[in-house]
């Protein structure tokens, strides 16, 4: 049973005598012939002309103000607040009683009028009639609307808990309209991101959440289990597998938007489910897939936010093309003094490393690609502030790469920065399916027996490339990453309408 609290037994209390005095609490319909902003800007237009206009207008009370014979109340829907009016000329002493004493802050209401302007300027409902939509039982948590004596609203004790948000999102979205915001705009990015796409010809798929083997990045996969196959199945971490078998299918520009799972830890930056944005294009490589990288995302903060340049933090970012190119041996050299190139064994680089910096050293078990990943995050990454592409990756952490011709321990593989941070990542997709089995099986060998995170022999994927797959470009980005660039939000919580939270005791 629910432990209520006082307020609450007072709200239950009032829907006792509601419901005996035979009003509908939780009426099974709703009539509204405006939103707020509909209303507002309709009475607008009509108010030069003298012209009425009637309104019928629904959402939830924040704020309430008697003063006799008059009551004042602002409802907010969707699109916004607007004030009501009600006066006993209009509805009687008896239903403006009832509307004092029986509605509360957060009850969502119905109510038809006409709307007029205020002696101080606001436009507002001249309330007819007016009806209970849902009564609320649990007052929303530490909000409050005040309307002063001059009829401006002010708000106290905004829900601003991060905790608390998190778990009670509709809570947040009810109290916040900045954070409606937030997703509206995330709901827009995705949009552009397909307008973009779309108009780049390329064919929005959708491939198996559910997989019999995992593959497409490094990564520990969430198990479950089929009982009807009476086999164990994998949340999928990536679509590239699926996506490159298409191409085999003569689908030459493929894109899909949808849920990746990572069973990995949780930090600003990453949640174990996201949104995955990736496309595979026939015929290109990872230089003309950096071409459409920057023309993409540009083409969506010009759509959102009206410009390329980004206020995040204390920086602002600008996306416009061309983004800023960083060779990655070079990147890593300028800031940590160690040129990987020199380097050729894992040993060796790892006996460098411990020379020009003690204090900051990768597990020695690990292959020279980690170690080379290890320099990148402790030294370079973070000096990636303006949207940047870093290029040329090691070979033996990019098994789905072109090697660079007369480089085989170097492959042609980007990443895009921005803030410090990664955004995306992308190949010349290796298109050779007997180079491919060796570095499954190279990889295999040099994983140590409790790495989590493994890149699987995919013998599926191995005879789709037998039957021959074009020369391709790929790419992946994490679409909660870029709303967080484009919506000046430094927790990928923020981004999330209901992110991975520990069980609430």
């Amino acid at each position: 049973m629910t432990d209520y609290n006082s307020l609450e037994k007072v709200r239950l209390q009032k829907l006792e005598e509601l419901r005996a005095e035979g009003v509908e609490t939780y009426p099974t319909r709703a009539e509204r012939t405006h939103t707020s902003v509909q209303a507002i800007a309709e009475f607008e237009a009509a108010e030069g002309e003298g012209r009425e206009v009637k309104a019928t207008l629904t959402g939830r009370i924040r704020a309430m103000r008697t003063m006799g014979k008059l009551t004042f109340a602002h409802i907010e829907d969707g699109g916004g607040k607007i004030q009501l009016f009600f006066r006993i000329n209009e509805i009687g002493r008896e239903r403006l009683a009832f509307f004092d004493k029986m509605f509360d802050i957060g009850d969502f209401v119905q109510a038809s009028g006409v709307m007029m302007r205020t002696k101080t300027g606001e436009v507002t409902l001249l309330v007819l009639d007016f009806r209970l939509l849902a009564k609320s039982v649990s007052p929303l948590p530490a909000d409050k609307d005040v309307t002063q004596e001059d009829g401006t609203v002010v708000r106290y004790a905004a829900l601003d808990n991060p905790e608390l948000r998190a778990r009670q999102r509709y809570a947040d979205l009810a109290v916040n309209p900045d954070v409606r915001e937030t997703f509206r705009k995330r709901a827009a990015i995705v949009k552009a991101l397909r307008e973009f796409l779309d108009g780049q010809d390329f064919l929005e798929v959708e491939t198996p959440i559910l997989q019999p083997l995992y593959g497409g990045a490094a990564a520990r996969p969430f198990i479950t289990h089929h009982n009807e196959l009476e086999q164990d199945m994998y949340l999928r971490i990536s679509f590239e597998l699926y996506l490159k078998r298409l191409l085999v299918g003569n689908l030459e520009r493929v894109y899909e938007i949808g849920r990746d799972f990572r069973n990995e830890g949780v930090s600003f930056k990453h949640n174990p489910e996201f949104t995955q944005l990736e496309f595979y294009c026939a015929y290109a490589d990872y230089l003309k897939v950096m071409e459409l990288t920057e023309q993409m995302v540009a083409f969506v903060a010009e759509k959102v936010n009206g410009t390329t340049q980004v206020k995040y933090g204390d920086y602002v970012l600008d996306f416009k093309p061309p983004w800023r190119r960083v060779e990655m041996r070079q990147g890593i050299l300028e800031t940590s003094g160690i040129d990987i190139a020199e380097h050729k064994t894992a040993d060796e680089l790892l006996q460098a490393i411990r020379a020009k910096h003690p204090n900051k050293t990768p597990d020695p078990k690990v292959t020279r690609g980690k170690m080379i990943d290890f320099l990148l995050g402790e030294f370079l990454e973070p000096t990636l502030i303006q949207p940047t592409f870093l290029y040329d990756y090691p070979r033996d952490i990019s098994p789905l790469a072109k090697s660079i011709p007369g480089d085989a321990l170097t492959v042609e593989r980007f990443e895009g920065y921005a803030a410090g941070f990664e955004l995306c990542n992308a190949f010349t997709e290796l298109n050779d399916p007997l180079d491919q089995e060796q570095r499954f099986l190279d990889m295999g060998r040099d994983y140590t027996d409790d790495e989590e995170e493994k890149n699987p022999l995919d013998e599926d994927y191995l005879r789709a490339m037998r039957y021959g797959m074009p020369p391709n470009g790929g790419f992946g980005m994490g679409v909660d990453r870029l709303v967080m660039l484009l919506t000046n939000k430094h927790s990928i919580r923020e981004v999330l309408l209901f992110p991975a939270l520990r069980k609430e005791e």
